[in-house]
């Protein structure tokens, strides 16, 4: 994980869960520390990688040598790579029949230029940007020149046209095949107090939440889904999110990663909870064997 994450609950405390329950976790920071790849990443020297890392970090380049030697990744790299770039996920979700909005990229921001003035207003942002980094709101093509220096420096970029809603959006998280929602206030509307929480799942977002998992290849994601005028639509997929509000979420996480560990990285498709998706459940314990790795 990058060093921004060292104290971070996320994934900190689904360690110390690991821990406690008998499992020897080693860490890697790959931004500050002299990585011996060709011992660390080596068949059988661990179970399993998981990856908390940022968009562009050296991280993922561990994730990958740790795949294509055999090794299971948590989630499974080529997947996180898939998602990481922006312009990328955008057409393999649009491929796939998933609610993306129509998407530009471009590799100077003078390019969005050449827009149609009808797309507007846009929504740009990088292609490799996360937590909300960079995200900007265009209100027209002279908007635009007028935030040049803003969109300058930052690599490949993307544009999407702006959907209507009601100033929040719907952070979607899958967990052991288990779909959880929170609602917040959306980035582009950082003026309305809105305190997020938990909220119902509909059957048509539960459904979209699921496909998502399956088209990506992930196993624990997060999905941002705007409820626009037409319908739900997908704004953003996140591997290994924070899990926000989701309850007990360092053990769930955790047995998570157990799971696919043991399957060697195969996990139930999400779809197969969404019927019974608010059913009380009661997880169950997975005691470990002390001294096994992870």
């Amino acid at each position: 994980m990058e060093e921004q994450y060292r104290h971070d609950g996320m994934p900190v405390e689904v360690i110390r869960q690991l821990t406690s329950w008998g499992h020897r976790v080693d860490v890697l920071r790959p931004g500050s520390s002299l990585v011996p790849v060709s011992e660390a990443v080596r068949k059988g020297s661990h179970d399993a990688w998981v990856l908390k890392t940022v968009s562009g970090g050296p991280g993922l380049t561990l994730l990958e040598a740790a795949a294509a030697v055999g090794l299971t990744t948590v989630n499974d790299a080529r997947a996180i790579r898939g998602v990481r770039d922006k312009a990328l996920a955008a057409a393999i979700g649009r491929s796939h029949g998933l609610p993306v909005p129509l998407t530009y990229a471009v590799a100077r921001w003078e390019t969005l230029s050449e827009i149609p003035e009808a797309d507007y207003p846009l929504v740009v942002k990088p292609a490799d940007g996360s937590s909300g980094r960079g995200v900007h709101l265009v209100s027209s093509p002279i908007r635009l020149k007028e935030m040049g220096a803003k969109l300058a420096g930052e690599g490949v970029l993307i544009a999407q046209p702006y959907v209507p809603n009601s100033g929040t959006d719907l952070k979607v998280y899958c967990v052991g095949g288990e779909l959880y929602a929170t609602e917040r206030c959306s980035p582009l509307h950082p003026g309305r107090p809105i305190p997020e929480r938990r909220v119902e799942l509909s059957t048509e977002v539960a459904r979209i939440a699921a496909e998502v998992g399956e088209v990506y290849g992930l196993d624990l994601y997060g999905v941002d889904v705007l409820l626009g005028p037409d319908g739900p639509v997908v704004v953003d997929v996140n591997d290994f999110p924070s899990f926000r509000r989701v309850p007990d979420a360092p053990a769930r996480v955790a047995r998570a990663v157990l799971k696919l560990a043991r399957d060697g990285g195969a996990a139930p498709p999400p779809a197969a909870v969404v019927t019974s998706l608010h059913a009380a459940r009661t997880p169950a314990q997975m005691p470990a064997a002390v001294g096994e790795t992870l």
